[in-house]
């Protein structure tokens, strides 16, 4: 158990640039931005009415949820790089030989690179939108400050829309991972064959596949087979339209963290996520047994 977390220590400190450096020099830059745009009079921090003590709240609440959603998709695309680049990074620089002659099997040491996958990296991103949060946190107070609307509740609502988004990121970044899990799987497998080229073969496979379907059982065209409607239905995230961040939307509650995360259970296929957590352990299976018999170098 230590060399397997030792080994997912290891790609964390491997890919820190992408997970770490990268997002905090984002903040860094984000944040500027933020009182740069306060400070030179970008936004008018003076309200009167009934906006005088909404606006700083719903400005807060949109903001939190912007930055969570950004970090999402920030993720969701360098997770993808990360699959192509570290699957393959023991090929690549010539370490093959040295990782062959740790006790450590070609299996677990895919494993832990997938473990690393849907643990600390992702947990890294994480933290760091908590922390985008944090700052954005001390924005919209300090807007009280200035409009004279700052007070223990307001201070209080504050805290409680951060937990509630914060606890919502928690949930969409479960389970987008789990819902994602075999495309990282097959990224990481093909990676261990035929290295970063894995990013625009495994962009290519889907459509190899539709067409092949398309040529053989036929149809109007490769993008209407069956196929291709799973793979769509398989990538989307399973939250889809009419959920419950429409909802909110069109209405003025504050964001409900417990309705978010029943409404993205009910909507998700759990099913499917078994099948694709059985799918991903066979292809790193495949990728192992190719590890195990292929040069070291």
């Amino acid at each position: 158990m230590k060399a397997f977390a030792a080994l997912v220590r290891r790609e964390f400190i491997e890919h820190r640039g992408a997970f770490f450096t990268g997002p905090m020099i984002l903040v860094a830059i984000l944040f500027g931005a933020t009182l740069l745009a306060f400070t030179v009079g970008r936004i008018d921090v003076r309200f009167s009415g009934a906006v005088l003590t909404i606006a700083p709240l719903r400005f807060y609440e949109f903001g939190f949820l912007g930055f969570g959603a950004a970090w999402c998709l920030y993720l969701l695309a360098v997770l993808f790089f990360y699959c192509a680049d570290g699957f393959a990074a023991d090929k690549r620089n010539n370490s093959m030989l040295f990782w062959k002659s740790m006790p450590v099997s070609d299996l677990r040491m895919l494993l832990s690179k997938l473990a690393a996958g849907v643990t600390i990296l992702p947990g890294t991103v994480y933290a760091i939108a908590l922390l985008s949060g944090l700052l954005l946190f001390g924005v919209a107070f300090i807007t009280m400050l200035v409009n004279g609307t700052a007070s223990a509740a307001m201070f209080g609502s504050i805290v409680m829309i951060y937990l509630n988004v914060a606890a919502s990121l928690l949930v969409a970044i479960a389970v987008g991972l789990l819902w994602y899990l075999p495309y990282m799987a097959l990224v990481g497998a093909l990676a261990t064959a035929i290295g970063r080229w894995a990013i625009p073969v495994s962009l290519l496979l889907p459509s190899i596949a539709a067409v092949l379907e398309w040529v053989t059982l036929g149809g109007l065209h490769p993008f209407a087979t069956r196929t291709w409607q799973y793979l769509g239905y398989r990538s989307a995230f399973p939250l889809g339209e009419e959920g419950y961040p429409d909802i909110w939307l069109a209405g003025s509650e504050r964001f409900d963290a417990v309705a978010f995360t029943l409404d993205l259970i009910g909507r998700t296929d759990w099913l499917q996520v078994l099948i694709g957590a059985a799918f991903a352990l066979v292809v790193l299976y495949i990728a192992s047994e190719y590890r195990r018999r292929a040069p070291a170098n």
